[in-house]
């Protein structure tokens, strides 16, 4: 089973035996329903009609003056919920009711996650549980109350770094328990066969609608593609697209915490090593002793020590360059963006932005950069204030 779902060497299925039926029995229904006429059928309803799906491409006119160069932001932060984690949850959570289950459970970072799985949760009746760190649930308050108000149940992990790493672990526990009837929606291209592959599949949609609508805009293909990374499905969502077209450079933007040099970052693809963690083969944070070294970043959804195997093939053969930002130009262009634009992106987000603006003036006026907008920044608020009270 462990060479099954590889991307190169990554990906692969390192998980307890009492795992392998559940997600055989996943990856089966998967293949039976994800081009099924009548699932297809629903499921597009559900983003036309509940997500909001297509979201539009939009050229932010004084960031680009500002900049020197074209800038589109792909507006996943208009979906339902704030963030492009309602496309998975659509997908998944229907697959789980094609299957019969009766419960979801799901891990979170920033609370994205949790809050998508928790709506749909609610309007497919399902009783929903939510793993997450204890230091997330304290900076991502917001979110946690509205997972609440739709009816699930926050499970606050207080063991380890209590983040993200942590509320996996856990979610991962029960499951091990509670496999007959409960489905573990998971959030990010990471993790055990077939999830990486899943996750990819219900956030193509991203890439998909940011292709036709660069050629109906622009009438061209852009130079640049750039998403922020922590597990990577938003930058797998709309990579996907592009991959094929070798004129379109891709740049994933990792997260540098305060440097790369303090060690205070989590950053895998820039900094980190080959191993092992919930399931997959891929980049990770680790010391000489194979140890999983402790993660810091201003945006708890980025702030996980792995990443994708896919992100981890693309960066071996240099189909995509990644690079890492550090939380004080974070911080500086939700500031920038938002006095530029009035949109407020995500911590996540603006990671990528951030690296845009570190291009400034650098590149041709008649360079064409998209950016995906992952979620937007009303639940970052309150830890942009604290770090940068408004004068």
């Amino acid at each position: 089973m462990k060479d099954k779902g590889r991307f190169g060497q990554f990906g692969g299925f390192y998980v307890p035996e009492v795992l392998i039926p559940a997600l055989e029995e996943m990856e089966e229904a998967f293949y039976q329903y994800y081009k099924d006429d009548k699932f297809v059928a629903e499921l597009n309803t559900l983003y036309c009609d509940y997500a909001g799906r297509p979201t539009p491409l939009y050229y932010a006119t004084r960031f680009s003056e500002l900049v020197g160069f074209k800038v589109y932001i792909k507006r996943e932060d208009l979906l339902h919920g704030g963030a492009h984690k309602v496309n998975n949850c659509l997908g998944q959570g229907l697959l789980a009711k094609y299957m019969g289950k009766t419960k979801l459970i799901a891990e979170t970072g920033a609370g994205q996650h949790g809050l998508a799985t928790s709506m749909i949760g609610a309007l497919f009746g399902m009783q929903t549980k939510i793993f997450m760190g204890a230091i997330d649930v304290d900076r991502q308050s917001v979110n946690v109350h509205k997972m609440r108000l739709c009816g699930a149940e926050v499970i606050s992990v207080s063991g380890g770094t209590r983040t993200l790493k942590d509320a996996i672990n856990e979610a991962l526990r029960y499951w091990t328990s509670n496999i007959s009837d409960t489905f573990y929606l998971f959030g990010t291209v990471c993790g055990p066969h077939p999830y990486p592959t899943i996750v990819k599949h219900f956030q193509t949609c991203i890439g998909t609608e940011a292709r036709r609508q660069c050629l109906e805009k622009i009438g061209r293909l852009p130079d640049i593609v750039t998403a922020c990374v922590g597990g990577g499905s938003n930058a797998i969502g709309i990579f996907n697209a592009f991959v094929e077209d070798k004129t379109v450079k891709l740049i994933g933007v990792e997260p540098a915490g305060r440097g790369i040099a303090t060690g205070k970052h989590a950053a895998p693809l820039s900094a980190g090593r080959v191993g092992i963690l919930h399931g997959t083969k891929m980049y990770l944070m680790q010391d000489g002793d194979g140890q999983i070294l402790d993660t810091e970043s201003i945006s708890a959804g980025l702030d996980y020590p792995g990443v994708g195997p896919e992100h981890c093939l693309l960066k071996d053969t240099k189909r995509a360059e990644y690079v890492a930002v550090e939380d004080e130009a974070v911080l500086d262009i939700f500031d920038i963006f938002t006095k530029c634009e009035g949109i407020l992106p995500a911590l996540e987000s603006s990671h990528s932005l951030a690296w845009v603006y570190s291009q400034r003036n650098k590149l041709p006026a008649d360079t064409v950069v998209v950016v995906n907008l992952s979620g937007r920044g009303d639940k970052d608020v309150g830890i942009v204030e604290k770090n940068r009270p408004v004068k």
